[in-house]
C-alpha cells in the first residue's frame, strides 16, 4: 500500500562548532522561526476549545474498505486516519509557515556542526497509549523497522540517506547522515514513532509483515474503538493524551470521537452525507460542486458549503503514462496523446469553468518553470548538455496545448491533432488498415484504470480524440484495493494520480521520480521515471542551503521532466471546497495558511454545545 509518508520541512541549520550545537525548540528550513521559545498555542487555534462531541466524515481518497491496521507494510489497505490520529513524530509543523517543524515527542534538537548528525532529547512526559514512557529505544526500534526488508519499500527510500539511530541515552538518541544536508535533520524528526511492544506475541517478536490485525501501539490524541476490518472505523480520544497541555498542540484534537465512513463510489456517498448518515465531506469534482451541492438540506440551512482559501502550493494532478511499457518509452509518443486532450472544452462544458490548468509539477509556485532556463538552470544543466535533448536549451519549457481557438497561436484541436499524427509517425506508429499500427503491425491501445466511475465523462471525450489518431483508448472501473495493487506493481499503462503541493520539495522527489524508486513495488515512481540528470537534480535541490538554490533545482528539475512528457496535466482548483451538517461544529475565526482541509477540521474544530450533549 502505498502511504503519504509523514514529511514535516523542519530546517536549516547554522553550523558553527565541532560538537553538537543549537539545541532548540524547533527548526526553519529558510528564515526565521515565526513562533518563539516558549511560545502559547499557535496563532489559528482556540486555545479554549472545549472537549466532547463527535464528527463522522469520509477520506478524500478512494478508500472503500481496509484490511489491516498496520499502516507500514506494502500488502493490503490500512483505515484512514490511522496515521495522524495515533501516531506522533519527534517534530510537528506549524499550518502558518512552510518548512517549519517544533518539539514534540523531542523537546530539544541539536545538530553537528559538519551537518552528518542531529541528536534529539525526548520529553519526559511522552507516554504510550499502554503507558509506557517513549523512549530512545522506542525511536530506534521504529527507525530500524521501517527501513528493514519487512516495511513497504518507499519508507527505505525516504530514509535513505539516514544511515543509523544510535541510542545516547535513556531519552537520548543521535541520527547519523550519509552526507550533509540541510533537509536531513527534518527527515529523522518526521519520523512516525510505535512502541517497542507492538508486535509481541507470548514475548516473541513477529515480523512486521506479519502484524495485521494489530493497531501500532502509538502516543497521538487517540486510540482505535473498532476493532474489525471493514468500511467503517472510528477512534476515540485518550483522556490521558500526555500532549493535551503541550502548546503545540493546546486546542487542538477536540472531538471524542472520528469516525470515518467509507462507500463504494462518489454518488452513493454524496447521498449518503445529503441524507444524514455523516457531517463532513470535501468537493473534489466542479459538476458536482454546482449542481449536486444543493437542494432542500441546503436550502433550509440543513447543510452548509463553503469554498477556502488557502495559499498552499497548487496540487499536481495528471494522467500519468507508464513508461516502462515499450509502447510508452518514446516520449514522442507520449506527447501525441497529450495533444489530444481538449482543456478548454471540457473546462467549458464539464467543469463550469472553475479550474485552470497545470503546467508543470511544482503548480502555482516559484519552482514551476517558465520560458528559456535562466542563468542559474543554465549552471545546473550545462553539465548534462549530452544527456538531454537540445530542446531543453533551445526551446522554452513545454505547455499543455491550447485548443478552441488559442489567441496566441490560432490553432485547434485537428491542428494539434496533425502534430500527434506526426510525431507518432517519427516513433514508428501509422495509420492502416482501421487502426494506429507500429511496423509489427500491432494497434495502439490505451487501458486507462480507475477506481472511481466519476472520472469516466473527462476520458469519454479524450477517447474520442484518440479514435481520431486510431489509438483504441477503454476506461476500465476496478475496486480501490484492486488498482491500489495494480499501482503497487506497476500493472497499468495510464492512470490518473493527485499529488498534494508542497511549498518545498525535497526528499520525497527521490521516491516520487528517483531512477532506483523506478525499479521498487511500490514506490510513488508511477511513471517509471529513470534519467540520471533527474536524479543528479533532485540531489541539488535536497542540498540546497539556500531557497534561491532550492528554487533554481526545482525549475531545473521541472523543466527536464517536462520535456520528457511522463504525464499529461490535468488541472487545479485555487481553493478548497467543503461542505457540513449545521449546527454541529464550531472553529476558530482565523484560517491557517497552508494546510488541507481534513487535517483542518479534526485537529481545530471543535463540537457545538448540542454535539457534546448527544443531540
Amino acid at each position: 500500500m502505498r502511504l503519504p509518508l509523514l514529511r514535516l520541512g523542519l530546517s536549516s541549520l547554522l553550523l558553527c562548532a565541532c560538537l553538537p550545537v543549537l539545541a532548540a525548540h524547533g527548526w526553519a528550513q529558510f528564515g526565521e522561526l515565526k513562533y518563539p521559545a516558549g511560545f502559547a498555542h499557535f496563532d489559528y487555534v482556540e486555545p479554549n476549545a472545549p472537549k466532547g462531541g463527535e464528527i463522522a466524515l469520509v477520506p478524500p481518497t478512494r478508500v472503500s474498505q481496509f484490511d489491516k491496521f498496520n499502516p507500514f507494510t506494502l500488502k493490503g489497505t490500512a483505515p484512514p486516519g490511522l496515521n495522524a490520529l495515533l501516531l506522533e513524530t519527534l517534530l510537528t509543523g506549524s499550518l502558518d509557515e512552510p518548512n517549519a517543524g517544533y518539539g514534540l515527542l523531542a523537546d530539544d534538537v541539536s545538530v553537528a556542526a559538519d551537518g552528518l548528525s542531529a541528536t534529539f532529547r525526548l520529553h519526559p512526559k511522552a507516554r504510550f497509549h499502554n503507558g509506557d514512557p517513549v523512549l530512545a529505544a522506542d525511536v530506534k526500534h521504529s527507525f530500524d523497522s521501517l527501513t528493514g526488508p519487512q516495511a513497504a519499500p518507499q519508507f527505505r527510500s525516504y530514509f535513505a540517506d539516514v544511515r543509523r539511530a544510535t541510542v545516547l541515552g535513556e531519552r537520548l538518541l543521535r541520527f547519523d547522515f550519509a552526507r550533509a544536508s540541510a533537509e536531513l535533520p527534518l527527515i529523522a524528526g518526521s519520523l512516525p514513532v510505535f512502541s517497542r511492544q507492538w508486535g509481541l506475541l507470548d514475548g516473541q517478536r513477529q515480523p512486521l509483515d506479519r502484524i495485521v490485525a494489530e493497531p501500532p501501539i502509538g502516543s497521538g490524541p487517540y486510540r482505535l474503538e473498532s476493532r474489525g476490518f471493514g468500511r467503517d472505523v472510528s477512534y476515540r480520544r485518550d483522556p490521558n493524551w500526555w500532549a493535551a497541555d503541550l502548546n503545540v498542540r493546546r486546542g487542538m484534537y477536540n472531538f471524542d470521537r472520528i469516525t470515518y465512513r467509507l462507500y463504494q463510489d462518489s454518488t452513493a456517498q454524496l447521498e449518503a452525507f445529503k441524507a444524514g448518515e455523516f457531517d463532513y465531506i470535501q468537493a473534489f469534482i466542479a459538476r458536482e460542486w454546482a449542481r449536486a451541492y444543493q437542494g432542500r438540506p441546503f436550502e433550509r440551512g440543513l447543510l452548509v458549503k463553503e469554498e477556502l482559501v488557502h495559499g498552499n502550493a497548487g496540487d499536481f494532478q495528471g494522467f500519468l503514462f507508464n513508461s516502462r511499457l515499450p509502447k510508452f518509452s518514446d516520449p514522442r509518443v507520449r506527447e501525441a496523446i497529450g495533444l489530444a486532450l481538449d482543456f478548454e472544452w471540457m473546462n467549458r462544458q464539464l467543469f463550469f469553468n472553475a479550474y485552470t490548468r497545470v503546467r508543470g509539477y511544482f503548480v502555482a509556485s516559484d519552482f514551476e518553470a517558465r520560458g528559456l532556463p535562466g542563468a542559474d538552470e543554465l549552471a545546473l544543466l550545462a553539465p548534462w548538455r549530452s544527456r538531454l535533448p537540445a530542446a531543453v536549451f533551445e526551446q522554452p519549457v513545454p505547455l499543455p496545448p491550447v485548443t478552441s481557438l488559442d489567441p496566441d497561436s490560432g490553432q485547434m484541436l485537428r491542428d494539434h491533432l496533425r502534430r500527434a499524427r506526426d510525431l507518432l509517425a517519427q516513433a514508428g506508429w501509422t495509420y492502416r488498415d482501421g487502426a494506429l499500427r507500429n511496423v509489427r503491425g500491432e494497434p495502439f491501445t490505451i487501458e486507462f484504470v480507475d477506481s472511481s466511475g466519476a472520472l469516466g465523462r473527462v476520458f469519454t471525450p479524450f477517447a474520442r480524440n484518440l479514435e481520431k489518431l486510431g489509438i483504441a483508448a477503454r476506461h476500465k472501473v476496478v475496486d480501490f484495493a484492486l488498482l491500489q495493487k495494480r499501482l503497487d506493481q506497476f500493472d497499468f499503462e495510464l492512470i490518473s494520480s493527485r499529488t498534494v503541493g508542497s511549498e518545498a520539495p525535497g526528499a520525497e522527489l527521490l521516491e516520487r521520480f528517483g531512477s532506483r524508486a523506478a525499479g521498487i513495488e511500490g514506490s510513488s515512481n508511477l511513471m517509471g521515471v529513470r534519467d540520471p540528470v533527474v536524479d543528479a537534480l533532485i540531489e541539488r535541490a535536497v542540498a540546497a542551503r539556500r531557497r534561491p538554490e532550492l528554487v533554481a533545482a526545482l525549475r531545473a528539475l521541472d523543466r527536464v521532466l517536462r520535456h520528457g512528457h511522463y504525464a499529461l496535466p490535468h488541472w487545479y482548483g485555487s481553493v478548497h471546497r467543503i461542505a457540513w451538517r449545521a449546527g454541529r461544529f464550531e472553529r476558530p475565526g482565523r484560517l491557517p495558511r497552508y494546510y488541507q482541509p481534513e487535517a483542518w477540521v479534526l485537529s481545530t474544530w471543535w463540537a457545538s454545545p448540542a454535539n457534546r450533549a448527544g443531540r
